[in-house]
């Protein structure tokens, strides 16, 4: 992988203060003092950079770095957590024996000898972001500005931003992992306004990925603003959505969001632990139509969930979680594969030093079936097409779920016809997976713009689905039938 020339984390080999067995091995006795089961440091280093572009002016540009140490000690069922800003040994001693206190004075064990593991390279940017002029970001989004402009008279205003990240880790546990990665990460999107007569939409779009500026090889700025032209103007003649019951089809790609909020939240092994998910205790039961297999993988290149290593220092791969509608398994960190009695998956992830880690989703998709799109739609007589989705909210307790669509369609005798506006899909996840009655055979990846926010962490994941039929959900909109 390309290393940047001009960022490289303090605590890595060549960095300034690199931390090596030696100094790793110490926080981790002393960690480890006061009788605990297990301890793990956690190095992060991150730099991040943001460009907004509003009415062809860049309004604002920003650069922040951030840098700590996090460190964890397990005894039991318990956890202890510190962290400091300030990589000097006194700080990182005292972190470690601050986490070390949730111990109870029993005799301490020793980390073992430590493996380097070498992790896989999902990514590989030609050259990050970061070390990219800034001219040429704002080259990016004057020309969406422009070709937004240049669609249709009726653009009144055009936003455009791009945000890149780079993070590096270094993660060094008890039980003798020594392993690092570095996680590069692009964000663009697009917004315009319409105006028509006095009647206004807005229209968006945008993608990414753990790449370089390569992303906008295949997804150029130009694209990006005809898509989110053709978007408001489309909205400018939607009508208001009907309500009630009736089948439902989601588009390929982005409307696996609704599987990773409805079914892929209470597949995350700690609401399982603690018995608070809908799928508690049902492995290997029925829980969804037989043409659903779900899985969790982190392995597919540059997607924006994707890791070479979990933030627990575990390589994640595939992990088939439901498989032709019975529930195969969960998505686990340490904590729960431990009360298992399982290994890892790979699922530890935290936002940052601050935090400790929780078992979360990297790339969650509901594999493609056996139809062909065009023959789900002639299938519906009359129902709703779901393009875009919005936001949403769910209870992980028991699936229930209401989420917006942002682009819809009504379905009328097979074809798409009227856009819609106003359309919430209310349901419950398991429910609505065991109403699956067709599925595509066009699975498709989300364009890098998901974000997962759980118990105030947010990390950066990917969703994917083919084209569904559900054959029924709630719509609620404002029209009876």
């Amino acid at each position: 992988m390309p290393r940047s020339t001009r960022y490289q984390a303090p605590f890595a080999a060549g960095g300034e203060t690199p931390i090596d067995e030696t100094i790793a091995r110490r926080l981790l006795e002393k960690a480890l003092a006061d009788g605990g089961d297990y301890a793990d440091l956690f190095f992060e280093y991150e730099v991040s950079g943001s460009y907004v572009l509003d009415e062809g002016i860049l309004k604002s540009a920003g650069r922040s770095v951030s840098m700590g140490l996090g460190v964890r000690v397990m005894k039991g069922d318990a956890t202890g957590y510190a962290y400091v800003q300030d990589l000097t040994p006194e700080a990182m001693e005292g972190a470690a024996r601050t986490a070390a206190q949730i111990a109870s004075g029993a005799r301490a064990a020793a980390p073992v000898e430590f493996q380097s593991p070498r992790p896989p390279s999902r990514y590989a940017p030609r050259v990050p972001t970061l070390d990219v002029a800034g001219e040429d970001k704002r080259e990016l989004l004057l020309r969406a500005d422009a070709a937004a402009r240049a669609e249709d008279p009726r653009v009144l205003r055009v936003e455009a931003s791009l945000n890149e990240q780079l993070r590096e880790i270094l993660i060094a546990s008890s039980d003798g992992k020594m392993v690092s990665d570095r996680q590069p990460l692009v964000r663009f999107s697009i917004r315009v306004i319409v105006d028509d007569d006095g009647k206004r939409q807005s229209g968006s779009s945008g993608g990414g990925g753990r790449m370089g500026l390569e992303y906008f090889d295949d997804h150029s700025p130009e694209w990006h603003a005809r898509e989110a032209v053709r978007h408001a103007l489309i909205m400018l003649d939607a009508r208001e959505s009907p309500a009630g019951e009736m089948p439902v089809v989601l588009a390929p790609g982005d409307s696996g969001i609704l599987l990773h909020e409805a079914v892929g939240h209470g597949l995350e092994a700690d609401f399982n632990r603690k018995g608070t998910s809908n799928y508690s205790g049902r492995v290997g039961e029925q829980v969804a139509s037989e043409l659903c297999t779900v899985v969790d993988d982190a392995t597919l290149d540059a997607s924006r969930g994707s890791i070479n290593v979990d933030d627990e220092g575990n390589e994640p791969g595939r992990s088939v979680l439901i498989e032709q509608g019975k529930l195969a398994g969960y998505m686990h960190d340490r904590h729960s594969a431990k009360h298992f009695e399982l290994t890892p998956s790979g699922h530890g992830r935290r936002e940052s030093f601050q935090d400790r880690p929780l078992p979360r989703m990297t790339n969650t998709m509901l594999l493609e079936g056996p139809h062909d799109p065009e023959e789900i739609l002639a299938s519906v007589e009359r129902g709703v097409y779901a393009s875009k989705f919005g936001g949403g909210q769910v209870d992980i307790s028991n699936g229930d779920f209401v989420f917006s669509l942002t682009e819809g369609y009504l379905i009328e005798n097979g074809k798409l016809t009227a856009p819609l506006k106003g359309v919430n899909l209310i349901g419950n996840g398991p429910e609505v997976m065991c109403r699956v009655t067709m599925l595509g055979n066009d699975l498709g990846i989300s364009d890098g713009i998901w974000t997962c926010g759980k118990n105030g962490q947010s990390v950066p994941v990917g969703v994917g689905c083919p084209t569904i039929k559900i054959s029924a959900v709630t719509v609620g909109g404002t029209q009876t039938g």
